[in-house]
């Protein structure tokens, strides 16, 4: 996320200004967090010349902010080399962020947004005591008859959203899964004994990014799912796209397959994840 500007910009005044909605803003706020956001990018610390450049900025016009910022924890100032990182404040910010974080309020936003793009159906399930659960569903434009609804808990091999977690958890938590979940076979094996098969499930959908679903459980319907990561890299929510296979694409390739890939991305950075997905 390297943040640049024209230097134009450079010796604009930094008073106050106002968005198209008419929100005013402190435009030397804005140009000071360019900066923080510079150091939360980087993966080490930065001198004055590359952090300042990183911001939009020159170093003589960087350095007092990094002053300010300095005197207020945000930032400090290593004493052998003279380089730049951030402080104990942004970290104790961070941390209390990350503790009001709700993943299903994170990627509620998220979930309506691809919902409103592709007309589709889509769902969010968090990890339950029985396995994949469904916490919210947003309608499909179309009528789109399906026996889904909050509550429900999904079948880890015979839906996208079980596979999606079969992916991303190790094989020992998914053994506690419900062996009577929506889309699962009557009288299917314990999971302590389809371990090759789940294996089979999680190498592919790590091997395309998301997991599907084509006309199964529910005949007729398709789906696409991905796991979002929170910042320990757990698997804190599945994002669920779904709808009637004349109107979404069960090809790996589909515009669908990509949006929900996007998606589960977007709502891991709100999670303050990582974008890897840890081995089973």
């Amino acid at each position: 996320m390297e943040q640049t500007v024209n230097s134009a910009h450079d010796g604009a005044q930094e008073g106050s200004s106002a968005d198209a909605s008419g929100q005013r803003s402190v435009q030397s706020v804005e140009v000071g967090g360019r900066l923080l956001l510079a150091l939360a990018d980087s993966r080490s610390d930065l001198s004055l010349k590359d952090l300042a450049a990183r911001a939009g900025l020159t170093p003589s016009r960087a350095h007092p902010y990094l002053v300010s910022f300095t005197r207020l924890g945000l930032v400090e100032q290593r004493q052998t080399s003279g380089r730049y990182a951030l402080g104990p404040a942004a970290l104790q910010i961070g941390l209390a962020a990350l503790h009001q974080l709700d993943p299903i309020q994170a990627a509620a936003p998220v979930a309506e947004a691809l919902a409103a793009r592709t007309g589709h159906a889509v769902a969010l399930a968090v990890w339950g005591n029985f396995g994949p659960t469904v916490v919210r569903l947003i309608d499909a434009r179309q009528p789109l008859h399906v026996m889904l609804r909050a509550g429900s808990v999904m079948s880890l091999t015979g839906t996208a959203t079980g596979r999606a977690f079969v992916a991303a958890l190790p094989l020992e938590r998914l053994e506690h899964a419900s062996p009577a979940a929506l889309g699962e076979s009557p009288g299917a094996r314990p999971w302590q004994e389809r371990r090759e098969e789940l294996q089979a499930i999680a190498d592919e959908s790590r091997a395309h990014g998301v997991s599907r679903a084509a006309g199964r459980p529910i005949p007729g319907v398709n789906a696409f799912s991905a796991a979002a990561f929170d910042h320990e890299g757990e698997p804190a929510i599945v994002i669920t796209a779904l709808d009637h296979e004349d109107r979404l694409d069960s090809r790996w390739t589909s515009a669908t397959a990509r949006a929900v890939r996007e998606a589960a991305l977007q709502i891991t950075q709100r999670l303050g994840g990582g974008r890897g997905q840890p081995s089973a």
